[in-house]
């Protein structure tokens, strides 16, 4: 059996779960239901896939109680299957191994300190003062401004920019192009004119933080922007300054947090939410998708903002009727006064 190759029983150790099927069968990758071949093993985590059960030819498929008798061939049962898919996936992960080196068109300060088995990568720029501690991957076109700090196990991967004054904790991952350390967007008006306020804080990151491609992260004004421990940040996600993430938040793609707004830990917002400045967002709150929330979220819970989609003509209708309903309130509110009036004489 191939290196890259897991037999049934030994995947059910893995995941903890329980086997039906032939435990010496060899699995060499994992895919979708739909997409599965037989020496693939697949998952059935959402019931929305439920109906490609049915059909699937994964070779055996990892899958909850109640769907175990719809199974067409091996399964293996899990109370979780998309945790035990999520644990199982990192066995099949074909991520380069860490090749410890500095690359000879790296640039890195004299004063800097790279761990020995670190890897930086071609054209690397690492600035004066900045620790690189044990085990990191610095990609290609990386840049670190001054001060900063990557710790251990760290990856960052080809294009990121750190700005000076960024620390980021141990086994983080920043993907390509984001941005952490930036000015925030900081003004002051004045006889019609905009002067610059200097951004004087940092950023910091948390530990098992993982930021997606072209996510920014602005520095604070004055003190730091956080980020808090097993936070998971999405694609193009803007952070201003001095927001506060607490720890295992979770933020998908295109969201954005105005300044100086502190959300809780454990939160999860959906995509193209917007979440204005100075607010507090308590634990465990969810906010849905395109929600805009422009005051503090005092109780944990599912909050949302705005109106579902329609067929564009009945959009454009019942926008017509929104502008009214300040109007129409205002009239129901008078019927309303004049039906008490009468039911009071009669």
């Amino acid at each position: 059996m191939s290196a890259e190759q897991l037999t049934l029983q030994r995947i059910a150790e893995l995941v903890g779960g329980t086997l039906h099927g032939d435990p010496d069968y060899p699995i060499s990758g994992i895919a979708t239901l739909e997409s599965a071949g037989p020496q693939q093993l697949s998952f059935l985590s959402n019931v929305r896939y439920s109906e490609q059960l049915v059909s699937t030819r994964a070779g055996a498929v990892l899958l909850s109680s109640e769907y175990l008798a719809k199974a067409p061939g091996q399964a293996i049962e899990v109370a979780d299957p998309y945790a035990a898919f999520a644990q199982l996936s990192h066995h099949f992960d074909r991520t380069v191994p860490l090749a410890p080196g500095i690359d000879a068109s790296a640039r890195i300060a004299p004063d800097a300190d790279v761990a020995a088995d670190a890897q930086v990568c071609a054209n690397a720029v690492i600035g004066s003062g900045t620790v690189v501690e044990s085990g990191c991957y610095i990609g290609p076109n990386v840049v670190i401004g001054e001060r900063c700090r990557v710790g251990s196990g760290s990856r960052l991967n080809a294009n990121v920019t750190l700005y000076a004054d960024v620390r980021i904790g141990h086994n983080a991952i920043v993907h390509s192009g984001a941005v952490l350390g930036a000015d925030g967007f900081g003004f002051a008006r004045q006889q019609g004119r905009w002067h610059k306020i200097a951004q004087l804080g940092g950023v910091r990151i948390g530990d098992d933080v993982e930021i997606g491609a072209c996510t920014t992260i602005d520095r604070g004004a004055l003190d730091d922007t956080l980020i808090g421990d097993g936070v998971k940040l999405d694609n193009q996600i803007q952070i201003a300054h001095n927001v506060e993430v607490g720890e295992h938040t979770a933020m998908a793609g295109c969201a954005a947090v105005a300044g100086s707004t502190k959300i809780g830990a454990r939160c999860m917002i959906a995509g193209g939410a917007g979440i204005t400045g100075h607010l507090t967002i308590a634990d465990d709150s969810y906010v849905t998708a395109m929600s805009l929330i422009g005051n503090s979220i005092r109780k944990s819970g599912s909050y949302s903002s705005g109106t579902g989609f329609q067929a564009t003509q009945d959009w454009r209708r019942n926008v017509v009727r929104f502008k009214k309903l300040d109007e129409l309130a205002r009239r129901v509110k008078s019927l309303e006064d004049k039906l008490e009036e009468i039911e009071g004489h009669s």
